[in-house]
Parts: C-alpha cells; structure tokens; sequence
C-alpha cells in the first residue's frame, strides 16, 4: 500500500482523536477516567487521541457511550479532502438500482 493510499485513513484517525480530546476536555475528564470507564489504560486513549492508533470500531463506541456522546460526533468536520477521497465508504448507502422483480 501507498504512502498516498494511506493518507485519507490517517487524516480521519487523526480528526477522530481530536475529536475525542476535545470532548474529553469539554467534560472534564481526564485521559485516566476516560480509560477507566472504557476499560483500558490511559496510554492507550493518548495514542487514539494523537491519531497514533486506529481505533476499533466497538473503542470508539464505549468512548462515545461513557462520555455520553453521539457516535457520530466524532466524524462531523472530516476536512473536504477526506470525504470527496474517500466519499465511497463515508457515504449513505444507495438503493440498489438493479433489483429485479420476480413476477
């Protein structure tokens, strides 16, 4: 894989870190709480918020559920260059336009 082909993947850990430390912040929690409440150590929420880890799908579901948070929060924001990169997997799904009847 690409340095390039990375490079959208990368922003989004990154903005979702961010995400994250700001709401952290905005509650008043600590990087030790928030890892408490989730159940790992607090190196672990520093990496998500550097963008150094990815973060698991179910992670950032028990982070948003503790910081009582919608999911999607963490995703408002993307930078315009990630979503028309990326806009495939960050986009609603479509109806499948070739369903056939079968009457």
């Amino acid at each position: 894989m690409t340095t390039s082909a990375r490079a959208p993947d990368a922003i989004i850990d990154a903005h979702i870190g961010q995400r994250i430390r700001r709401r952290r912040r905005q509650l008043g929690l600590t990087q030790h709480q928030l890892a408490l409440a989730c159940g790992v150590r607090f190196q672990q929420i520093q990496k998500y918020e550097s963008g150094a880890n990815r973060i698991a799908a179910s992670r950032l579901w028990k982070i948003a559920h503790a910081m009582q948070t919608p999911l999607l929060h963490f995703f408002e924001d993307l930078p315009e260059l990630v979503i028309s990169d990326g806009g495939a997997l960050l986009s609603a799904p479509q109806e499948d336009k070739t369903r056939h009847d079968l009457t």
